[in-house]
């Protein structure tokens, strides 16, 4: 059996901190906008950025802690320094629908002197406006033209009034307009009883006479009412030269200002037209917020007539130098497309165009927009908004919920922003492949996958790389320089994360707990420099805090709750290895295997899946046992077997197949009624034709039989069989590595499974299984016996 052991040398994995070339991270550089041992991921992300093309929106897989956002913050401010600084986006009023503000595009900056400008004419204009109505040229002009109006329709009046007269009628304003009413020859109205006493052709008469008049009545007025138009129009002519002789200087001056920018030019032609057609707003505000002062408040509240000359900056660029990075922490609806807020004032909802409000989409538009993934799709209507706005390539500013109403409302439909943006979405390896898999419009949308491992090679370079890291996070937060001692235990813990001595861990999060926490041992020992006492220290405790679980299993096999044996033999019983999770902390602990074989033609019955608490892959492991047996066995004859296996005292569920090889040592055992060796527990996968396969977590199964042993007692006989091929994953504990080098316990790895039950059951494994086989001859001749008395019973039976 000791050529099967492994020996001290290749359990030693421990970097030595003679191989640095340093003595305390004081004399590293920082690497803030480096990323370590991410190479595929890097080069992915820097094409995808240098793609300018539709679709091309990155989306970076990884677990939690590998550095993927502050890469991606650090790649695309790099990359957007490079790039123009996009124009601010403005909403102004629209003139002609004026429920569909518009959109505006002018140079970065330019935005902010636009409204200010803006701001300053109307209340110029306020001013200039009525002060030029107030003048004596207006007032002469204004007479004039009611002097050349006014007489015409007295005069029209006049006639109109002599001529009813003279026909015995006079004309009386009522509430109805005039009336013709009939006079007696003194001028005076005839009363409703003289007339009722006059005869009926008289009556007659004046009936007809009093509608012909009342005809005429309608024709006068309408020529008179035209008389008044023309008036008006002329003074509407005049009102408007008096504006445009005030406004068109204003605005012409504004536009020389803006000259560059065609848009503003052809939008403050507008608001030039729009100002002399309301030149009353202008001349009258003031007199109505007299006369009215509910009317003023409610107007102020609104932002009155003259909110429309108001510049909304939607979006402002002029503090952005190259292009925008936005990164959405918190992407919900209204974070990402933006709203159209709303004022309460009476009892009412009011709104304007100024009240668009914009989101990170808008915000990062012509740059890139960080966001993660989970956080958007936990979001209601986040993630289709987001699909059709980069579909589109545009954005419409629209409260949630706007196409569900049942009942539609009036609001504010606000021009579509155009859309030139970047995603990088960041999410795990699951969400990815959620996407890909079950949303088909994700693949053309999000074409670049950067794939951020969790683990890199530990070589020389990585190794210098990952202490210019720890550096780097010293000098960012302040902590303790670590000695060279320190970064060495660093880079073991590192190497312990991934399961592989050749590996470094990539997951910077946990790395930068541990640092955080010997900052704080080193300080509590008065340490100057932390040293790899203090790294030890916060791991340990670290663990401590986490292996509560790992001590009440523990004391349940103390106490002899759980009955495990680490010495003597037994017959058809073995110890296989678990590895129990605890949230982020696992550890290993033995559990009984038993197995039980009789005569029968049920084959392996898997005790575990019989009582539904078998995973789908120890369920696997058994049918390969099950195929093993009858490769190995059953060439010539069948087998007439049944066995029974069970993992003893497991109330949780079991799963995973690194218990096969126990199960087959424990099965051929019970088959053959050799013991096993009870001080030796076995992990290892196995296939079809005895060939053992490395599993997972062999570090925590390990430490836990030798935990186990420990507490009952070190023999110097005690270990633990593992898989050849999981030699590079030993990373153990330095008790553990202490014992095997004093002899106190043992390790064996194999590659086959004859070799393990060799060391399993003390004998030669052709031995083993020429009793196997001797068993299950047995078996087979029994079967045989049962099957002719059965067939001369139906012979007999037939005679009868």
């Amino acid at each position: 059996m000791d050529k099967y052991k492994i020996s001290r040398s290749k359990l030693n994995y421990n970097f030595k901190a003679e191989q640095l070339d340093f003595d305390t991270t004081e004399e590293l550089s920082a690497i803030d906008e480096e990323i370590i041992g991410q190479n595929r991921a890097a080069d992915s992300l820097d094409f995808g950025m240098r793609v300018d093309k539709n679709g091309y929106n990155i989306f970076m897989v990884g677990e939690s802690g590998t550095g993927k956002s502050t890469y991606a913050e650090n790649m695309t401010e790099e990359k957007a320094a490079e790039m123009e600084q996009p124009k601010d986006i403005l909403y102004v009023f629209n003139f002609s629908e004026p429920e569909e503000p518009r959109v505006m595009r002018v140079p970065a900056g330019m935005g902010n002197d636009l409204k200010n400008d803006m701001d300053k004419i109307i209340e110029e204009l306020q001013e200039e406006i009525p002060r030029a109505f107030e003048g004596e040229e207006y007032e002469k002009e204004r007479k004039e033209i009611l002097n050349e109006y006014q007489p015409k329709s007295n005069k029209l009046m006049q006639e109109f009034e002599s001529s009813a007269k003279e026909r015995g009628f006079l004309l009386q304003n009522t509430s109805q307009g005039l009336v013709p009413v009939p006079i007696d020859e003194d001028g005076e109205p005839i009363s409703r009883e003289d007339f009722q006493e006059m005869d009926e052709d008289k009556k007659e008469e004046i009936r007809n006479e009093s509608q012909k008049i009342q005809n005429e009545i309608s024709q006068v007025m309408r020529e008179i009412r035209s008389i008044k138009e023309k008036a008006q129009d002329e003074l509407s002519a005049l009102e408007k030269k008096i504006g445009i002789s005030i406004v068109q200087p204003i605005i012409c001056h504004l536009k020389n200002q803006y000259e560059d920018c065609e848009e503003i030019a052809d939008y403050l032609e507008e608001v030039q037209d729009d100002i002399v057609d309301n030149i009353d707003r202008f001349r009258n505000e003031n007199d109505n917020n007299q006369q009215n002062p509910f009317l003023a408040m409610q107007q102020n509240d609104d932002g009155s007539f003259f909110v429309r000359y108001q510049i909304n900056i939607f979006v402002n660029n002029s503090k952005t130098d190259g292009a925008p990075v936005i990164y959405e922490k918190n992407p919900t609806y209204y974070n990402l497309f933006g709203k159209i807020e709303g004022k309460s004032q009476f009892g009412t909802i009011t709104t304007n165009f100024t009240m668009i409000r914009s989101g990170s989409l808008h915000r990062a538009n012509g740059g890139f927009l960080i966001v993660h993934a989970k956080d958007l799709l936990t979001n209601p209507f986040c993630w289709d908004t987001l699909k059709r706005a980069l579909i589109n390539q545009e954005i419409t500013v629209e409260n949630i919920g706007e196409q569900y109403r049942s009942v539609p409302i009036i609001t504010l439909k606000p021009e579509a922003v155009e859309l030139d943006l970047k995603i990088i979405m960041i999410g795990s390896p699951y969400i990815y492949y959620l996407l890909y898999n079950y949303d088909d419009e994700f693949s053309e949308l999000f074409k670049i996958k950067a794939d951020f491992d969790t683990e890199m090679t530990r070589n020389k370079e990585n190794i210098a790389k990952f202490a210019d890291f720890i550096s780097s996070v010293i000098k960012r937060d302040q902590l303790k320089e670590f000695s060279s001692g320190a970064v060495a235990a660093m880079i073991d813990f590192s190497s312990r994360l991934t399961g592989d001595r050749e590996k470094l861990s990539t997951k910077f999060n946990e790395i930068i707990e541990i640092l955080y926490e010997s900052d704080v041992w080193a300080d509590s020992y008065g340490e100057e420099v932390v040293s790899a006492s203090s790294v030890k220290k916060a791991i340990d405790e670290k663990e401590m805090r986490s292996n509560l679980l790992e001590e009440k299993i523990q004391e349940q096999i103390d106490r002899d709750h759980l009955l495990l044996d680490v010495s003597g033999q037994e017959v058809g019983q073995i110890n296989g290895l678990s590895v129990y999770q605890a949230g982020n902390y696992s550890f290993g602990r033995p559990a009984r295997i038993t197995a039980r074989s009789y005569l029968g033609k049920e084959g392996v019955i898997n005790i575990e899946r019989e009582a539904k608490m078998s995973g789908r892959i120890h369920s696997k492991g058994v049918m390969i046992l099950t195929g093993y047996l009858g490769g190995k066995y059953a060439q010539k004859t069948p087998l007439s077997l049944t066995a029974s296996i069970a993992f003893e005292q497991s109330y949780g569920g079991v799963d995973g197949d690194s218990a096969t090889c126990a199960e087959v040592v424990a099965l051929l055992s019970s088959l053959s009624g050799m013991p096993i060796r009870q001080d030796i527990a076995i992990t290892g996968s196995m296939n079809q034709k005895g060939v053992i396969q490395p599993i997972g977590g062999v570090n925590e199964k390990i430490e836990g039989f030798f935990k186990v042993c420990q507490a009952k007692g070190l023999t110097g006989e005690q270990g633990v069989i593992i898989p050849q091929r999981n030699l590079d994953n030993l990373m153990l504990e330095e008790e553990v590595i202490a014992a095997v080098e004093n002899k106190e316990f043992n390790l064996y790895s194999i590659e086959e499974i004859d070799q393990a039950l060799e060391i399993m059951l003390g004998e030669e494994a052709e031995k083993v299984h020429s009793a196997v086989q001797e068993k299950l001859k047995e078996y087979a001749e029994f079967d045989s016996e049962d099957i002719a008395e059965d067939d001369q019973e139906k012979n007999e039976d037939e005679n009868e």
